[in-house]
């Protein structure tokens, strides 16, 4: 330490001081005008949305602004916020990363829908099977349908329907080819579902065997939507969970943040970009 000090000429004295000080007298956090206002729309948002971060707090929150016509608040600020009333999320344990080759998002919406099953065990016992179809743009839910039953190749094949003419009306084939990826699931991938898909113009696409974390953008939503609507609210019974979905789907297309979408809503960044390809260039 001494020959570091005669190194640097600095002096002594003031080194051993700072050092029996260490940290202590610093101000851990500023204050600024407004942190109360900031704290109690902090404070709302995660009322309802427990399993929210800053960053989607933040986004909640300059929705609002924006429509009272006044100026976003900065990220950094509602971290601050949240940090000095010990309300972030706590950080979970890291994870090993799986890689693959492939890039599953797409630059434009209805080039490629992903597709994918969960289950939701109540606290009756019973089990209610979800599937859905995602856009890999706007991360829309497109379609879905949840049964307490199995899941076989027609329910497949009325979700493919479903789909379409969700985004393109009653329409017996698609006016340009659309990949339909899923896993390898026998209803998926059987004869049957792959000559119905090709008819109705939809591309079957599936991940390999070896990497099931290819078709990532499906599996991200069933973590977002379990923990986010499922964990966070009771599940008395298969009855009650099925009554919850379309208010759960339905939020999450028009309010759940994206990162991958600049912090907006499916619904938000499917308005934005039409409006966007409708504006006259001048």
């Amino acid at each position: 330490m001494i020959e570091i000090i005669k190194t640097m000429g600095v002096s002594r004295s003031h080194q051993y001081e700072k050092m029996k000080k260490g940290t202590q007298g610093r101000r851990r956090f500023y204050r600024k005008p407004e942190d109360e206002r900031f704290l109690s729309m902090i404070r709302r948002v995660i009322s309802v949305r427990i399993t929210y971060g800053y960053r989607r707090v933040t986004a909640i929150i300059n929705r609002e602004l924006e429509q009272t016509g006044l100026p976003v608040v900065n990220p950094k600020r509602i971290y601050r916020l949240m940090k000095m009333q010990g309300l972030l999320l706590q950080k979970g344990t890291a994870r090993p990363v799986k890689s693959h080759d492939g890039k599953v998002i797409t630059n434009r919406s209805n080039h490629r829908w992903c597709f994918d099953i969960f289950e939701i065990s109540c606290w009756s016992k019973e089990r209610v099977r979800v599937a859905f179809s995602l856009d890999c743009c706007d991360r829309e839910i497109i379609s879905y349908f949840a049964t307490t039953g199995g899941i076989d190749g027609n329910l497949v094949r009325d979700l493919m329907l479903e789909t379409v003419a969700t985004r393109f009306g009653n329409v017996l084939q698609l006016p340009h080819p659309v990949e339909w990826l899923s896993d390898n699931g026998p209803a998926y991938i059987s004869d049957d579902t792959r000559l119905f898909a090709e008819a109705i113009g939809l591309k079957v696409c599936t991940t390999p065997f070896y990497s099931p974390e290819s078709n990532g953008m499906a599996e991200s939503f069933v973590k977002t939507f379990k923990r986010d609507y499922v964990h966070s609210n009771p599940l008395y019974d298969a009855q009650f969970v099925l009554e919850q979905m379309p208010k759960w789907f339905e939020d999450y297309n028009e309010h759940h943040p994206h990162k991958g979408l600049k912090m907006m809503s499916p619904r938000q960044f499917k308005r934005r970009t039409i409006k966007l390809e409708h504006c006259p260039v001048n």
